[in-house]
Order: structure tokens, then sequence, then C-alpha cells
């Protein structure tokens, strides 16, 4: 979960960067409201990993990283309180509740656009819908309707050109983009960078929402004028597109911003090379691990995993594996007599016959013969099921860290 978390992270970072980069200053809304969505559902499906492409430059030789034996010659050990399971349990815990939280405040703001269309008077205007509201709010959209106050409606103080603004967003469907949004920073509450995307996404809402009013009235002076009028005005709405959201310098230039179509198919070109790029950077055909499990087996405790892949696989299970290790490891003399606790990190391949063959020490943190007898061990080991591809027997390679501790 750490290393996905990190990996949609890292994504989520690097399209944010190219955006703010190649496109933020670009006039071609339509594309970059994709980009934007489509880096979200990128960066989080990407690090699933659920197809794999080949790489050119693959050896062909899979290496599959274990979790980690604990070998010890003191029963009392396993009895220590496990304090990364705590700080684990507690993290869960703070994690659920502040979800929970979030996800009553977007439950009450959806809900409170039912009541208001429930309590409000209800119009037709140009065959739109518009919730006439008693509260001194600015004009907002969310979902079918428009919501405006209702002395200024009367008064006509709305001007058409506001409507105008407020139908582009229902027409273009932005609330379902704002809502998207809203989930995933409640699902990844502890992420700022949805934070930052949800600003951009609804900075090029009103792009697009300008965009659509000047193509309709074609007096863009008039109509920054009118948006400046309207840009101290702060009582905006939660969920909704608001008129005033972000009446910036950048806003206004945007109107008037002359196009470069050549310009904006090399940003087109460059931006889905980087997608391209990622995927198969991310993609690269590699065998992961999936839950981790623990088991206790007389003096020692050892932990297994299992993969989706055809793998090679140890009579009985790799459970039955790290049992055989565990039986069978003889705690040296020196490392019981000198108390002396550390890893052993070995790696073994399993053969197309399933022998283990080249198996090495590539760090020994104790000495005095751990790891020695951890090769002793694995030289020991009964045939394995090897591995497959295509229906052909594959090599594999293997890395297991031991970790030896001895008595108190």
């Amino acid at each position: 979960m750490i290393t996905y978390l990190l990996k949609s992270g890292l994504l989520l970072m690097v399209f944010f960067a190219v955006y703010k980069i190649l496109l933020e200053n670009e006039k071609m809304f339509r594309f970059n409201r994709a980009y934007l969505l489509a880096s979200i559902v990128f960066s989080l499906t990407i690090p699933l990993q659920l197809f794999s492409i080949d790489s050119p430059f693959s050896t062909k030789i899979t290496t599959i990283q274990l979790d980690g034996i604990m070998i010890v010659a003191d029963r009392s050990v396993l009895n220590k309180i496990n304090y990364s399971e705590i700080l684990t349990y507690f993290l869960s815990v703070v994690y659920v509740v502040i979800a929970a939280i979030l996800i009553v405040r977007f439950v009450r703001n959806v809900f409170s656009f039912y009541l208001r269309m429930k309590k409000n008077k209800v119009e037709i205007v140009k065959g739109q819908k518009v919730v006439l509201t008693k509260e001194p709010v600015l004009p907002h959209s969310f979902w079918n309707a428009i919501f405006i106050n209702q002395e200024d409606f009367k008064n006509g103080k709305i001007p058409s050109e506001l409507i105008a603004h407020e139908k582009a967003h229902l027409e273009q469907k932005h609330t379902l983009d704002i809502l998207f949004v809203e989930v995933m920073q409640i699902v990844f509450w502890f992420n700022p960078m949805f934070l930052l995307y949800e600003k951009a996404i609804k900075l090029n809402h009103e792009f697009l929402a300008d965009e659509a009013v000047n193509k309709q009235f074609g007096e863009v002076q008039n109509y920054q004028n009118l948006l400046l009028d309207f840009a101290s005005h702060k009582n905006t709405v939660s969920l909704a597109s608001n008129i005033n959201y972000l009446i910036t310098k950048k806003r206004l230039l945007m109107m008037t911003k002359e196009v470069s179509p050549i310009k904006m198919i090399l940003k087109v070109v460059s931006t889905t090379a980087v997608f391209v790029m990622l995927l198969f950077v991310f993609s690269t055909e590699a065998i992961s691990q999936s839950s981790i499990n623990s088991k206790k087996q007389k003096d020692y405790k050892v932990s297994y995993d299992s993969t989706s892949v055809k793998e090679p696989q140890f009579p009985g299970g790799i459970e039955k594996f790290y049992m055989f290790v565990g039986q069978n490891y003889k705690m040296p003399a020196e490392v019981s007599k000198q108390k002396l606790n550390g890893k052993v990190y070995l790696q073994f391949m399993v053969e197309t016959d399933g022998s283990l063959t080249d198996i090495k020490i590539l760090r020994d943190k104790l000495g005095n013969g751990a790891g020695e007898e951890a090769v002793r061990v694995l030289k020991l080991s009964p045939k394995w099921i090897p591995a497959s591809e295509g229906g052909k027997p594959v090599r594999v390679m293997y890395n297991l860290p031991i970790t030896v501790q001895g008595a108190k």
C-alpha cells in the first residue's frame, strides 16, 4: 500500500508539473480539462499494474523480493509488544475518523442544494431551471440548476451574461468534475496534490464558461468590466460553480489571448508523450507482492506473501518454505553467545527444473556463521515447481532477508 501511495503521489506531482509548465497558460481549455482529469485517473490506476508492458531491455529473468523471516533463540522475543502494529492501527483509526468527517461534510453540502430547491421558488428561465434564493449569494450553479438571489433577479440586477456563464457550467457538466475531485480528496485526504488539482480544474471551468459567454455575446471588454464589478463579492458556495471564483488578472487576460495552432499541437504531442513514457515506466512487466500475512511457529516467526502471476512454487506453498527455513536453521553458537541481532540478505535462483542454484550472501550484518547457516538450509531445499511463461519453464531470482535474533 505504501508503495502504491508513493507511486501515485509521484505521478500526480509529475502530471501537475507538466500542466503548470506547458498547459496552464494556453488557451486550450477543453484539452486542459481532459488532461487534468486523466492525470488523476492515470495516477491512481497505473501503479496498480493492471496490465504490463514487456521491456525491450528485459533480461527475461524476474526477481522476486520476499518478505523476511525472523528466527529467534528466545521465545520471549515473540511476545514483545509490536509497536509497528500499534502505530499501523493508530494511523488506520485516524484515517477512518478524518475520512468519516469529510464524508459527512460532503453529504451535508450536497444535501443543502436539494433543500434549497425544496424551500425556494423555482422558475424556468430560457429553458433553464433557476432557483430563487432568499440568501444574498452570488449566482452559482450545481448539477442542473442555477441559484440566484430572488431580490436581485426581480430587480433586474442579474445581467444576462451571468446567467449564460452559469448555464455554460451546467451544459458542460462541470459539477461532475468537482464531485469527482471532492471524492478523491475524501479518499486521499492526506495528499495535498488533490487540492491543487481542484483549484486548477475550477479555474479551467471558469475559462470554459467565459469562452462560452464571449462567443454568445461577443463583447469581451464589457464582460470583463462586469466580472470586475462582482469581484468584491465573497458569498460563495462550496461545491458550486461560482461567478467570482478566482477573478484574477490571468483570467481576464486569457479572454483576449491569441491562439497559436502550431504551439498547441506541439504541447498536445508533448503531454501525450509524457503519458506514454510514464505508462511504460510504471507498467513494465514485473512481479509485485500482494497481501502480507504472519505466522508463528515454535521459536521463530515467519511471514509470507503470494502473487497472482505464475511464479515458482515451493511444495505446499510459500508458507511451507518459510516453515522449512525456520525449522532447519540452527542458531550459530557465537550468535547466541554474544546475543547478536541483525539481518542476513540472501539471493538464489529457481531453475527451470525447480532446483535452487546461485545461492549467495548479499549482505551479512551478523557474521559468526549466520549467513553460512542460511546458505546451508537453502541447499537442503527440495525442488520447487518452476515458473512458467507461455507454457515454458523460466528461471526466477529470489531475494530473501532473514532476521536473526540471539538469546537475551
